[in-house]
Protein backbone atom coordinates (compact mmCIF):
# COMPACT_ATOMS: atom_id res chain seq x y z
CA UNK A 1 0.00 0.00 0.00
CA UNK A 2 1.38 3.37 -1.01
CA UNK A 3 1.91 5.70 1.95
CA UNK A 4 0.31 8.92 0.69
CA UNK A 5 1.77 10.91 3.59
CA UNK A 6 5.27 10.69 2.16
CA UNK A 7 6.40 13.75 0.24
CA UNK A 8 7.26 13.45 -3.45
CA UNK A 9 10.04 15.59 -4.85
CA UNK A 10 10.27 14.95 -8.57
CA UNK A 11 8.38 17.65 -10.46
CA UNK A 12 10.08 17.06 -13.82
CA UNK A 13 8.25 16.02 -16.98
CA UNK A 14 10.22 13.67 -19.21
CA UNK A 15 11.56 15.22 -22.41
CA UNK A 16 9.36 13.22 -24.79
CA UNK A 17 6.17 14.12 -22.95
CA UNK A 18 7.19 17.78 -22.68
CA UNK A 19 7.78 17.91 -26.43
CA UNK A 20 4.26 16.62 -27.00
CA UNK A 21 2.80 19.10 -24.52
CA UNK A 22 4.62 21.99 -26.19
CA UNK A 23 3.14 20.92 -29.53
CA UNK A 24 -0.34 20.64 -27.98
CA UNK A 25 -0.11 24.15 -26.51
CA UNK A 26 0.79 25.67 -29.87
CA UNK A 27 -1.78 23.59 -31.74
CA UNK A 28 -4.60 24.51 -29.36
CA UNK A 29 -3.71 28.19 -29.35
CA UNK A 30 -3.32 28.55 -33.12
CA UNK A 31 -5.68 25.96 -34.61
CA UNK A 32 -8.33 25.08 -32.04
CA UNK A 33 -9.13 28.21 -30.00
CA UNK A 34 -10.38 30.14 -33.07
CA UNK A 35 -13.05 27.45 -33.54
CA UNK A 36 -14.66 28.52 -30.24
CA UNK A 37 -15.92 31.61 -32.06
CA UNK A 38 -17.35 29.94 -35.17
CA UNK A 39 -18.74 26.60 -33.92
CA UNK A 40 -21.86 26.87 -31.78
CA UNK A 41 -21.41 23.52 -30.05
CA UNK A 42 -18.62 21.07 -30.76
CA UNK A 43 -20.88 18.17 -29.71
CA UNK A 44 -23.44 18.89 -32.45
CA UNK A 45 -22.37 16.38 -35.11
CA UNK A 46 -25.28 17.55 -37.29
CA UNK A 47 -23.76 21.02 -37.70
CA UNK A 48 -22.14 21.20 -41.19
CA UNK A 49 -19.66 23.87 -40.09
CA UNK A 50 -18.57 21.68 -37.19
CA UNK A 51 -18.28 18.68 -39.48
CA UNK A 52 -16.08 20.56 -41.92
CA UNK A 53 -13.70 22.07 -39.36
CA UNK A 54 -13.25 19.57 -36.53
CA UNK A 55 -12.58 16.17 -38.21
CA UNK A 56 -9.44 17.41 -40.06
CA UNK A 57 -7.96 18.57 -36.75
CA UNK A 58 -8.93 15.27 -35.15
CA UNK A 59 -6.95 13.51 -37.88
CA UNK A 60 -3.87 15.58 -36.99
CA UNK A 61 -4.26 14.61 -33.33
CA UNK A 62 -4.51 10.94 -34.27
CA UNK A 63 -1.31 11.21 -36.29
CA UNK A 64 0.46 12.69 -33.28
CA UNK A 65 -0.64 9.74 -31.14
CA UNK A 66 -2.72 11.88 -28.78
CA UNK A 67 -6.24 10.72 -29.59
CA UNK A 68 -8.41 9.53 -26.65
CA UNK A 69 -5.47 9.69 -24.28
CA UNK A 70 -7.72 8.72 -21.35
CA UNK A 71 -8.29 5.15 -22.60
CA UNK A 72 -5.97 2.16 -22.58
CA UNK A 73 -4.44 1.20 -25.94
CA UNK A 74 -6.51 -2.01 -26.14
CA UNK A 75 -9.63 0.16 -26.30
CA UNK A 76 -8.23 2.58 -28.87
CA UNK A 77 -6.63 5.13 -26.57
CA UNK A 78 -3.08 6.06 -25.60
CA UNK A 79 -2.92 4.83 -22.00
CA UNK A 80 -0.73 7.75 -21.01
CA UNK A 81 -1.56 7.63 -17.29
CA UNK A 82 -3.41 10.06 -15.07
CA UNK A 83 -0.53 12.46 -14.50
CA UNK A 84 0.30 12.93 -18.17
CA UNK A 85 -3.42 13.13 -18.94
CA UNK A 86 -3.77 15.90 -16.33
CA UNK A 87 -0.95 17.88 -17.94
CA UNK A 88 -2.60 17.46 -21.34
CA UNK A 89 -6.09 18.38 -20.16
CA UNK A 90 -4.78 21.51 -18.45
CA UNK A 91 -3.87 22.80 -21.90
CA UNK A 92 -7.13 21.60 -23.47
CA UNK A 93 -9.06 23.50 -20.80
CA UNK A 94 -8.17 26.75 -22.54
CA UNK A 95 -10.71 25.98 -25.28
CA UNK A 96 -14.21 24.53 -25.12
CA UNK A 97 -13.61 22.88 -28.50
CA UNK A 98 -10.22 21.32 -27.70
CA UNK A 99 -11.47 18.24 -25.80
CA UNK A 100 -13.58 17.25 -28.81
CA UNK A 101 -10.60 17.70 -31.14
CA UNK A 102 -8.56 15.40 -28.90
CA UNK A 103 -11.32 12.83 -28.39
CA UNK A 104 -11.60 13.23 -24.62
CA UNK A 105 -14.69 15.44 -24.27
CA UNK A 106 -17.14 15.14 -21.40
CA UNK A 107 -19.35 13.19 -20.85
CA UNK A 108 -18.12 10.88 -23.63
CA UNK A 109 -14.73 10.26 -22.01
CA UNK A 110 -16.35 9.00 -18.80
CA UNK A 111 -18.91 6.97 -20.73
CA UNK A 112 -16.17 5.42 -22.85
CA UNK A 113 -14.28 4.34 -19.76
CA UNK A 114 -17.21 2.51 -18.20
CA UNK A 115 -18.21 0.94 -21.51
CA UNK A 116 -14.64 -0.32 -21.95
CA UNK A 117 -14.60 -1.70 -18.41
CA UNK A 118 -18.13 -3.06 -17.99
CA UNK A 119 -19.48 -3.47 -21.52
CA UNK A 120 -19.68 -6.68 -23.54
CA UNK A 121 -17.77 -7.10 -26.78
CA UNK A 122 -20.97 -6.44 -28.71
CA UNK A 123 -21.71 -3.28 -26.71
CA UNK A 124 -18.19 -1.99 -27.24
CA UNK A 125 -18.63 -2.46 -30.97
CA UNK A 126 -22.03 -0.76 -31.01
CA UNK A 127 -21.37 2.14 -28.65
CA UNK A 128 -17.68 2.52 -27.81
CA UNK A 129 -16.21 2.29 -31.29
CA UNK A 130 -18.40 5.04 -32.82
CA UNK A 131 -17.45 7.26 -29.86
CA UNK A 132 -13.76 6.59 -30.50
CA UNK A 133 -14.22 7.21 -34.21
CA UNK A 134 -15.70 10.61 -33.37
CA UNK A 135 -18.90 9.86 -35.29
CA UNK A 136 -21.32 10.25 -32.38
CA UNK A 137 -21.61 11.75 -28.91
CA UNK A 138 -23.37 10.39 -25.84
CA UNK A 139 -25.16 11.39 -22.64
CA UNK A 140 -25.04 10.28 -19.01
CA UNK A 141 -28.58 10.39 -17.63
CA UNK A 142 -28.48 9.89 -13.86
CA UNK A 143 -29.49 12.88 -11.70
CA UNK A 144 -33.17 13.23 -10.85
CA UNK A 145 -35.02 16.43 -9.86
CA UNK A 146 -36.24 15.12 -6.51
CA UNK A 147 -33.09 13.30 -5.37
CA UNK A 148 -30.22 15.68 -6.08
CA UNK A 149 -26.90 13.94 -5.57
CA UNK A 150 -28.30 10.92 -3.70
CA UNK A 151 -28.65 7.95 -6.09
CA UNK A 152 -30.31 5.97 -3.29
CA UNK A 153 -33.38 8.18 -3.83
CA UNK A 154 -33.76 7.63 -7.58
CA UNK A 155 -37.27 6.72 -8.69
CA UNK A 156 -36.76 6.13 -12.42
CA UNK A 157 -37.50 2.43 -12.78
CA UNK A 158 -36.96 -0.39 -15.25
CA UNK A 159 -38.75 -3.71 -15.36
CA UNK A 160 -38.64 -6.70 -17.67
CA UNK A 161 -41.56 -7.23 -20.03
CA UNK A 162 -40.81 -10.36 -22.00
CA UNK A 163 -37.38 -9.88 -23.54
CA UNK A 164 -37.40 -6.09 -23.19
CA UNK A 165 -36.71 -3.60 -20.42
CA UNK A 166 -39.30 -0.86 -19.92
CA UNK A 167 -37.89 2.37 -18.45
CA UNK A 168 -40.05 5.08 -16.86
CA UNK A 169 -39.17 8.21 -14.91
CA UNK A 170 -37.66 11.68 -15.14
CA UNK A 171 -34.03 12.79 -15.24
CA UNK A 172 -32.59 16.25 -14.63
CA UNK A 173 -29.46 17.79 -16.20
CA UNK A 174 -28.96 15.03 -18.77
CA UNK A 175 -26.37 17.19 -20.51
CA UNK A 176 -26.25 17.11 -24.29
CA UNK A 177 -29.06 14.59 -24.68
CA UNK A 178 -30.42 16.18 -27.85
CA UNK A 179 -27.06 15.86 -29.61
CA UNK A 180 -26.47 12.29 -28.43
CA UNK A 181 -26.90 8.99 -30.21
CA UNK A 182 -27.45 7.19 -26.91
CA UNK A 183 -27.70 7.81 -23.20
CA UNK A 184 -26.52 5.69 -20.29
CA UNK A 185 -29.53 5.74 -17.96
CA UNK A 186 -29.57 4.81 -14.27
CA UNK A 187 -32.81 3.10 -13.22
CA UNK A 188 -34.11 1.15 -10.23
CA UNK A 189 -34.50 -2.54 -11.11
CA UNK A 190 -34.38 -4.12 -7.65
CA UNK A 191 -36.15 -1.85 -5.11
CA UNK A 192 -36.02 -4.51 -2.39
CA UNK A 193 -32.26 -5.01 -2.61
CA UNK A 194 -29.71 -3.24 -0.44
CA UNK A 195 -29.37 0.53 -1.02
CA UNK A 196 -26.29 0.12 -3.22
CA UNK A 197 -27.68 -2.72 -5.34
CA UNK A 198 -31.03 -1.33 -6.44
CA UNK A 199 -29.79 0.47 -9.56
CA UNK A 200 -28.86 -0.84 -12.98
CA UNK A 201 -27.32 1.00 -15.94
CA UNK A 202 -28.86 0.83 -19.41
CA UNK A 203 -27.91 1.79 -22.95
CA UNK A 204 -30.83 3.80 -24.36
CA UNK A 205 -30.66 4.97 -27.99
CA UNK A 206 -32.08 8.50 -28.07
CA UNK A 207 -34.32 7.78 -31.06
CA UNK A 208 -36.44 5.38 -28.99
CA UNK A 209 -40.16 6.23 -28.71
CA UNK A 210 -41.17 7.59 -25.33
CA UNK A 211 -38.22 9.93 -24.75
CA UNK A 212 -39.54 13.45 -24.16
CA UNK A 213 -37.37 16.48 -23.45
CA UNK A 214 -39.51 18.52 -21.08
CA UNK A 215 -37.15 21.49 -21.46
CA UNK A 216 -33.50 22.35 -21.83
CA UNK A 217 -31.81 24.58 -19.28
CA UNK A 218 -28.56 26.51 -19.18
CA UNK A 219 -26.16 27.38 -16.37
CA UNK A 220 -26.14 31.01 -15.26
CA UNK A 221 -25.92 33.42 -18.17
CA UNK A 222 -24.79 30.82 -20.71
CA UNK A 223 -26.85 31.42 -23.82
CA UNK A 224 -27.14 27.79 -24.93
CA UNK A 225 -29.52 25.55 -22.94
CA UNK A 226 -27.82 22.16 -23.23
CA UNK A 227 -28.86 20.38 -20.02
CA UNK A 228 -32.02 18.36 -20.62
CA UNK A 229 -34.89 17.75 -18.24
CA UNK A 230 -36.11 14.52 -19.79
CA UNK A 231 -38.99 12.11 -19.26
CA UNK A 232 -38.70 8.41 -20.12
CA UNK A 233 -42.26 7.23 -20.71
CA UNK A 234 -42.27 3.43 -20.99
CA UNK A 235 -39.15 3.47 -23.16
CA UNK A 236 -38.41 -0.05 -24.38
CA UNK A 237 -34.88 -1.36 -24.87
CA UNK A 238 -33.55 -4.83 -25.59
CA UNK A 239 -32.96 -7.28 -22.76
CA UNK A 240 -29.20 -7.15 -23.35
CA UNK A 241 -29.07 -3.36 -22.90
CA UNK A 242 -27.66 -3.60 -19.36
CA UNK A 243 -24.22 -2.04 -18.88
CA UNK A 244 -22.57 -4.30 -16.35
CA UNK A 245 -24.54 -6.63 -14.13
CA UNK A 246 -28.02 -6.03 -12.85
CA UNK A 247 -27.91 -4.06 -9.60
CA UNK A 248 -24.31 -2.88 -10.09
CA UNK A 249 -24.94 0.64 -11.43
CA UNK A 250 -23.70 2.26 -8.24
CA UNK A 251 -20.23 0.79 -8.78
CA UNK A 252 -20.38 1.76 -12.47
CA UNK A 253 -21.31 5.32 -11.50
CA UNK A 254 -18.54 5.66 -8.92
CA UNK A 255 -15.95 4.47 -11.44
CA UNK A 256 -17.13 7.08 -13.88
CA UNK A 257 -17.46 9.95 -11.39
CA UNK A 258 -13.96 9.54 -10.00
CA UNK A 259 -12.45 10.17 -13.42
CA UNK A 260 -14.93 12.96 -14.18
CA UNK A 261 -14.12 14.85 -10.98
CA UNK A 262 -10.39 14.91 -11.64
CA UNK A 263 -10.86 15.70 -15.32
CA UNK A 264 -13.09 18.65 -14.47
CA UNK A 265 -10.34 20.06 -12.27
CA UNK A 266 -7.52 19.57 -14.76
CA UNK A 267 -9.40 21.35 -17.53
CA UNK A 268 -10.35 24.17 -15.19
CA UNK A 269 -6.66 24.78 -14.53
CA UNK A 270 -6.31 25.98 -18.11
CA UNK A 271 -9.04 28.59 -17.62
CA UNK A 272 -7.53 29.79 -14.34
CA UNK A 273 -4.06 30.13 -15.82
CA UNK A 274 -5.44 32.17 -18.71
CA UNK A 275 -7.34 34.44 -16.31
CA UNK A 276 -4.14 35.14 -14.36
CA UNK A 277 -2.30 35.94 -17.58
CA UNK A 278 -5.09 38.33 -18.56
CA UNK A 279 -4.91 40.02 -15.16
CA UNK A 280 -1.21 40.66 -15.68
CA UNK A 281 -1.77 41.94 -19.21
CA UNK A 282 -4.48 44.32 -18.02
CA UNK A 283 -2.36 45.56 -15.11
CA UNK A 284 0.53 46.61 -17.38
CA UNK A 285 -1.81 48.05 -20.04
CA UNK A 286 -4.28 50.18 -18.10
CA UNK A 287 -3.58 53.52 -16.43
CA UNK A 288 -5.76 55.13 -13.77
CA UNK A 289 -5.19 57.98 -11.31
CA UNK A 290 -1.93 58.78 -13.04
CA UNK A 291 -0.23 55.37 -12.86
CA UNK A 292 -0.45 51.82 -14.17
CA UNK A 293 -2.73 49.36 -12.45
CA UNK A 294 0.38 47.23 -12.02
CA UNK A 295 1.66 49.79 -9.49
CA UNK A 296 -1.47 49.64 -7.35
CA UNK A 297 -0.87 47.52 -4.26
CA UNK A 298 -4.40 46.09 -4.20
CA UNK A 299 -4.07 45.02 -7.82
CA UNK A 300 -0.77 43.36 -6.93
CA UNK A 301 -2.60 41.69 -4.03
CA UNK A 302 -5.25 40.28 -6.40
CA UNK A 303 -2.64 38.95 -8.81
CA UNK A 304 -0.41 37.51 -6.09
CA UNK A 305 -3.26 35.75 -4.30
CA UNK A 306 -4.53 34.31 -7.57
CA UNK A 307 -1.11 33.00 -8.57
CA UNK A 308 -0.47 31.45 -5.15
CA UNK A 309 -3.88 29.80 -4.92
CA UNK A 310 -3.58 28.50 -8.47
CA UNK A 311 -0.20 26.90 -7.87
CA UNK A 312 -1.33 25.33 -4.59
CA UNK A 313 -4.44 23.89 -6.23
CA UNK A 314 -2.49 22.71 -9.27
CA UNK A 315 -0.06 20.81 -7.03
CA UNK A 316 -3.01 19.13 -5.29
CA UNK A 317 -4.51 18.13 -8.64
CA UNK A 318 -1.25 16.80 -10.09
CA UNK A 319 -0.36 14.97 -6.89
CA UNK A 320 -3.77 13.27 -6.97
CA UNK A 321 -3.22 12.29 -10.59
CA UNK A 322 0.21 10.92 -9.64
CA UNK A 323 -1.38 8.89 -6.85
CA UNK A 324 -3.95 7.44 -9.25
CA UNK A 325 -1.14 6.11 -11.40
CA UNK A 326 -0.12 4.07 -8.34
CA UNK A 327 -3.43 3.09 -6.72
CA UNK A 328 -7.08 2.61 -7.64
CA UNK A 329 -9.79 5.25 -7.44
CA UNK A 330 -11.20 3.86 -4.21
CA UNK A 331 -7.88 4.20 -2.38
CA UNK A 332 -7.50 7.79 -3.61
CA UNK A 333 -11.09 8.72 -2.87
CA UNK A 334 -10.26 11.33 -0.22
CA UNK A 335 -7.66 12.98 -2.47
CA UNK A 336 -10.16 13.24 -5.32
CA UNK A 337 -12.71 14.67 -2.88
CA UNK A 338 -10.19 17.29 -1.75
CA UNK A 339 -9.70 18.36 -5.36
CA UNK A 340 -13.45 18.59 -5.81
CA UNK A 341 -13.80 20.75 -2.68
CA UNK A 342 -11.12 23.24 -3.70
CA UNK A 343 -12.04 23.60 -7.37
CA UNK A 344 -15.11 25.88 -7.08
CA UNK A 345 -13.49 28.11 -4.46
CA UNK A 346 -10.23 28.71 -6.30
CA UNK A 347 -11.92 29.14 -9.67
CA UNK A 348 -14.51 31.60 -8.32
CA UNK A 349 -11.87 33.66 -6.50
CA UNK A 350 -9.62 33.92 -9.55
CA UNK A 351 -12.54 34.71 -11.87
CA UNK A 352 -13.86 37.37 -9.51
CA UNK A 353 -10.46 39.07 -9.12
CA UNK A 354 -9.87 39.02 -12.87
CA UNK A 355 -13.26 40.63 -13.46
CA UNK A 356 -12.52 43.29 -10.83
CA UNK A 357 -9.19 44.25 -12.41
CA UNK A 358 -10.90 44.57 -15.80
CA UNK A 359 -13.65 46.82 -14.41
CA UNK A 360 -16.92 47.07 -16.36
CA UNK A 361 -15.33 45.17 -19.24
CA UNK A 362 -14.59 42.32 -16.87
CA UNK A 363 -18.22 41.78 -15.90
CA UNK A 364 -19.48 41.97 -19.48
CA UNK A 365 -20.03 39.11 -21.90
CA UNK A 366 -16.98 40.31 -23.84
CA UNK A 367 -14.64 38.68 -21.32
CA UNK A 368 -14.72 35.13 -19.90
CA UNK A 369 -14.65 35.93 -16.18
CA UNK A 370 -18.37 35.92 -15.36
CA UNK A 371 -18.54 32.57 -17.11
CA UNK A 372 -15.77 31.32 -14.83
CA UNK A 373 -17.66 32.39 -11.73
CA UNK A 374 -20.86 30.78 -13.01
CA UNK A 375 -18.95 27.60 -13.79
CA UNK A 376 -17.50 27.61 -10.28
CA UNK A 377 -21.02 27.71 -8.85
CA UNK A 378 -21.97 24.76 -11.03
CA UNK A 379 -18.81 22.85 -10.07
CA UNK A 380 -19.84 23.18 -6.44
CA UNK A 381 -22.82 20.91 -7.09
CA UNK A 382 -21.76 18.86 -10.13
CA UNK A 383 -20.67 15.26 -9.51
CA UNK A 384 -21.70 15.57 -5.87
CA UNK A 385 -21.96 18.77 -3.79
CA UNK A 386 -18.96 20.24 -2.02
CA UNK A 387 -20.42 19.44 1.41
CA UNK A 388 -20.47 15.70 0.66
CA UNK A 389 -16.86 15.74 -0.49
CA UNK A 390 -15.78 17.57 2.66
CA UNK A 391 -17.35 14.72 4.63
CA UNK A 392 -15.32 12.24 2.58
CA UNK A 393 -12.07 14.06 3.34
CA UNK A 394 -12.86 14.34 7.03
CA UNK A 395 -13.95 10.73 7.39
CA UNK A 396 -10.76 9.47 5.76
CA UNK A 397 -8.69 11.46 8.23
CA UNK A 398 -10.82 10.47 11.21
CA UNK A 399 -10.65 6.80 10.21
CA UNK A 400 -6.90 6.75 10.91
CA UNK A 401 -7.05 8.95 14.01
CA UNK A 402 -6.45 7.35 17.40
CA UNK A 403 -8.04 8.66 20.61
CA UNK A 404 -5.86 10.10 23.37
CA UNK A 405 -5.04 7.62 26.10
CA UNK A 406 -5.54 10.07 28.95
CA UNK A 407 -7.60 13.05 29.95
CA UNK A 408 -5.58 15.53 27.90
CA UNK A 409 -4.55 15.40 24.20
CA UNK A 410 -1.47 13.34 23.30
CA UNK A 411 0.52 16.51 22.65
CA UNK A 412 -0.52 18.28 25.84
CA UNK A 413 2.43 20.60 26.33
CA UNK A 414 2.81 20.31 30.13
CA UNK A 415 2.90 16.51 29.91
CA UNK A 416 5.32 16.53 26.97
CA UNK A 417 7.54 19.03 28.81
CA UNK A 418 7.58 16.92 31.97
CA UNK A 419 8.40 13.74 30.04
CA UNK A 420 11.28 15.47 28.23
CA UNK A 421 12.73 16.90 31.43
CA UNK A 422 12.52 13.51 33.09
CA UNK A 423 14.30 11.89 30.16
CA UNK A 424 17.16 14.39 30.25
CA UNK A 425 17.18 14.98 34.01
CA UNK A 426 20.83 13.98 34.39
CA UNK A 427 21.96 16.38 31.68
CA UNK A 428 19.89 19.20 33.10
CA UNK A 429 21.30 18.55 36.59
CA UNK A 430 24.90 18.68 35.36
CA UNK A 431 24.25 22.13 33.96
CA UNK A 432 22.52 23.38 37.03
CA UNK A 433 19.02 23.43 35.64
CA UNK A 434 16.15 22.19 37.68
CA UNK A 435 13.57 19.90 36.22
Amino acid sequence: MLDTRRVGWDFCTDAETQTQLDWVETFVREEVEPLDFVIDNARDVRDPIRQELIPPLQAVVRERGLWSAHLEPKWGGQGCGHLHLALLEEILGRSRTAPMVFGCQSPDSGNAQIIARYGTAEQRGTYLQPLLDGHIVSCFSATEPQSGADPKMYTTSAHLDGDEWVISGEKWFSSGLEYSAFAIVMAVTDPDAGPYHQLSAFFVPTDKPGIEVIRNVSVGNHTEPIHSYVRYDDVRVAGDSLLGDRGDAFAVMQTRMSHARLSLATRSLGQMRRAIDLMAERAVSRTTQGELLANKQLVQDHIANSKIEFEMFRLLVLRTAWLLDRMDFKAARADIAAVKVMLPKVMADIGRRAAQIHGSLGVSDEMPFVGMVNSALAFGVADGPTEVHKMTVARALLHDAKPASGLFPSYHLPERREAARERYAEVLARHGRRR
